[in-house]
């Protein structure tokens, strides 16, 4: 069978003898683009599959060399992992509150004014494109060394990430209620605040948690960029090839991201 005939359009024929063709399927082309980026991303990279063929069991010997842990390390990580978590705590509550404003004024059927709405989106696209390690190096640079330079970097994350969840989730509610308070005298304030917060609080409260829980596992290395947390003790065992101490702290990392994961799931699930 020839391939022009293979994906040419079909044509049905309906009851009342009118003749439907289908629109010429467009798989065959995006697979081919597919195969042409990815080829051209490979060069561009040096991807090298012999290579990763060759040296990717490496990688297990890496995490062979991991464990046993060394568990008279877990005594050294307690402090480090307590900052982690209160870097992460901090900084994502003070995102998803900070940003607030801004998602309100970003949305389109709260705000009528489109270049205020233009103006809004496009500082939390900025602002979101930044990349959470490069924010906790610029951090360092203006706070110094230290936790305050995580959370810096944290919240501005969540500011981002919360703030395009929120203003969308803003734009999908039920406007009756809003546009009632409205009219019967309450200001806009007032009439956000009793029609509209209740429809996306729960939403919010589910974002900003989601959030939290990511924001502990990034947290993690940004002690790389001299970002405080538990990131500074994994890269000086790593510098310095002490296997048995880093497996002993990603155990103990595992274990803490699954409890506040099962909390957060847990949270999450009633305000639904």
């Amino acid at each position: 069978m020839k391939l022009s005939k293979l994906f040419a359009p079909k044509e049905y024929t309906l009851e009342n003898g009118t003749t439907v063709r289908e629109p010429r399927s467009k798989a065959i082309i995006i697979t081919i683009l597919l195969l042409v980026a990815m080829y051209y991303a490979g060069k561009v990279t040096g991807f090298n599959f012999k290579t990763l063929m060759q040296r990717g069991g490496q990688f297990f010997v890496m995490i062979g060399r991991m464990f046993p842990p060394n568990w008279e390390y877990s005594s050294s990580i307690w402090s480090p992992l307590i900052d982690t978590i209160k870097m992460s705590l901090l900084g994502s509550l003070l995102g998803s509150i900070l940003v607030i404003p801004f998602a309100i004024i970003a949305s389109s059927n709260i705000v009528k004014n489109k270049f205020v709405i233009s103006l809004s989106r496009l500082f939390l696209s900025v602002v979101r494109t930044l990349p959470t390690l490069v924010t906790a190096l610029i951090a360092t640079y203006i706070f110094g060394l230290g936790t305050l330079a995580g959370t810096f970097a944290i919240a501005t994350y969540t500011f981002a990430y919360c703030g395009k969840q929120l203003y969308e989730q803003i734009e999908t509610v039920d406007m009756g209620a809003f546009e009632a308070a409205e009219a019967l005298g309450a200001t806009k304030g007032k009439a956000f605040s009793s029609a509209i917060i209740p429809q996306i609080l729960p939403g919010y409260l589910a974002s900003s948690l989601y959030c939290f829980e990511g924001n502990v596992r990034y947290a993690s290395i940004l002690g790389y960029v001299g970002a405080g947390g538990i990131g500074i003790i994994l890269n000086e065992n790593l510098g310095w090839r002490e296997y048995s101490n880093v497996g002993m702290i990603l155990v103990i990392l595992f274990l803490t991201v699954v409890i506040i994961e099962s909390v957060s799931y847990y949270l999450r699930t009633k305000l639904a």
